[in-house]
């Protein structure tokens, strides 16, 4: 199975709420469990590591892109 990257939702929107309004009345601390949580539980269900894998390099990957461009964007200011 290759990694999905394209929404598989018919209204990924719907998708998206659901998920913040789960964090909702959550500490940071408990937000940041519930995350770890989910991840685990979804990792799971897909239940293919090389997938599992590919998914972990690309939020990586975007994770330290949008760190760049952050700091990119308070050099120029």
């Amino acid at each position: 199975m290759a990694l999905s990257t394209s929404s598989n939702f018919p209204r990924p929107d719907d998708a998206f709420r659901a998920i913040v309004e789960a964090h909702r009345g959550l500490s940071e601390e408990q937000s940041a469990d519930f995350d770890a949580a989910l991840v685990l539980i979804l990792a799971n269900h897909i239940g293919d590591i090389e997938v599992l894998k590919e998914a972990i390099v690309l939020a990586r990957r975007r994770m330290v892109d949008g760190q760049q461009q952050q700091q990119q964007q308070q050099q120029q200011q």
